[in-house]
């Protein structure tokens, strides 16, 4: 976890704190989801790393991608991303198609069991998500969407402005 405990300095006083505080208490749930998210996701009949799932959600998202752009999309080397799609093949999740256009270069693209596979993974993690959520009351519930949205449209503003991460 990312706050340290059992002083009381690390309590929250309430819904104006500061940001620093805030941050260290988000960083903690993420923390948390992250864990469900990677133990639901183990639960999934056909077990994928991270990396693994990561790459078939991008070429979910973008079907037909080139090596190259995916090893871009995921910030890894060209090598490193063949061998993922090696292993992704060799399993029936992903195929490598000619081009039709463009003779020598080869598409990636799921198969069925590939976007089965992806499915399965979702249906385990909202489940999962679920089950925390449950144990919370509707108004917790309501404050955590309100928050959330609060904080995607924060996000999308600060990125407008230039000043997201990265930049």
């Amino acid at each position: 976890m990312t706050r340290l405990s059992g002083s009381g300095d690390d309590q929250s006083s309430g819904p104006g704190d500061d940001p620093l505080s805030v941050a260290l208490e988000v960083a903690d749930a993420v923390d948390g989801l992250t864990n469900l998210w990677s133990v639901a996701a183990q639960g999934a009949s056909l077990r994928l790393s991270p990396h693994q799932l990561r790459a078939l959600r991008i070429l979910e998202s973008e079907p037909g991608l080139n090596l190259t752009t995916l090893a871009e999309s995921m910030d890894i080397g060209p090598p490193t991303a063949s061998r993922l799609c090696d292993r992704l093949e060799a399993a029936g999740l992903l195929e490598r198609l000619l081009h039709p256009h463009r003779r020598r270069e080869v598409q990636l693209v799921l198969t069925g069991r590939g976007r089965q596979v992806l499915n399965e993974v979702a249906a385990r993690r909202s489940q999962a998500l679920a089950a925390v959520l449950a144990a919370m009351s509707p108004g917790e519930r309501a404050a955590l969407s309100g928050g959330l949205r609060a904080f995607l449209g924060a996000q999308d503003d600060s990125d407008k402005e230039g000043d997201g991460p990265g930049r």
